[in-house]
């Protein structure tokens, strides 16, 4: 398989028709809300993990993606996540169990105070200057400042706190400023990758390739929008973090 034969490691992420939450219905299209909660209906991947529980290739299984703080309620949530962990420690004590923080008003050390499990266990955050008033009208010195405080500052809180590691599950060189020039953006990369390379587990940054030339990974790239360091590079190189998801709703007969 050509994982196995590029050492790459598959995260097998949530988006499945079990859980997958329509647009029109809850604002994002890639979130999931309290009525999937409710029947603790867990992901289809869950499933397969007993058939690929020793696959080389499967580093771990993220339960949920973007659940909403106003919507699914605290306890809800860690019970759903608790019974997941269960099922994946069943079939591998190997594979990371990754939990999404929730979105908006909610602090992801909401998560590591939960005690969901003891080890393997990841909290995914999802770093983007867009998507909230708040972004709006920064420049572009004040959206790598927010990187380079705000950010930074909850990382290292979040990376020395006990329990989960860290991983940044989706980040994009992309903003809110209408003028930036590619200098510009070439510093908001360069902040977001100092400070993302710090996480405990790694960053994925979304998506490999988009319609948006600012969200393609490879356009970025080839278009030195993004420059990635030696410290990048070397992880990257050698398989140890998680690049560029293309897609989180994957076929595991096709992955592995």
């Amino acid at each position: 398989m050509r994982y196995e034969k590029n050492k790459m490691r598959v995260v097998i992420g949530p988006c499945c028709p079990t859980i997958f939450a329509p647009k029109e219905d809850f604002g994002l299209h890639h979130s999931n809300s309290f009525w999937i909660l409710k029947g603790f209906r867990l992901p289809v991947g869950l499933v397969s993990c007993n058939g690929y529980a020793n696959h080389p290739s499967l580093l771990g299984i993220e339960l949920l993606n973007e659940p909403s703080a106003s919507r699914v309620p605290l306890d809800v949530l860690i019970s759903y996540y608790s019974k997941g962990y269960q099922i994946v420690q069943k079939y591998s004590s190997s594979a990371y169990v990754i939990i999404c923080q929730r979105i908006g008003n909610a602090d992801p050390l909401e998560l590591y105070q939960a005690n969901i499990g003891f080890s393997n266990i990841v909290v995914d955050l999802h770093y983007y200057n867009l998507f909230d008033t708040f972004f709006v009208n920064m420049s572009a010195a004040d959206n790598i400042e927010y990187i380079l405080k705000s950010r930074q500052t909850q990382l290292q809180v979040l990376n020395k706190a006990n329990g989960p590691l860290v991983f940044i599950g989706e980040w994009v060189n992309e903003w809110t400023v209408t003028n930036g020039s590619q200098v510009d953006y070439q510093d908001f990369g360069r902040s977001q990758l100092e400070v993302y390379d710090t996480a405990s587990f790694g960053w994925a940054y979304w998506t490999l390739k988009n319609y948006r030339k600012h969200w393609d990974f490879e356009w970025n790239i080839n278009n030195n929008y993004l420059q990635l360091g030696e410290s990048s590079k070397q992880k990257i190189s050698s398989g140890a973090w998680l690049l560029a998801l293309a897609y989180w709703c994957l076929n595991l007969d096709y992955i592995l």
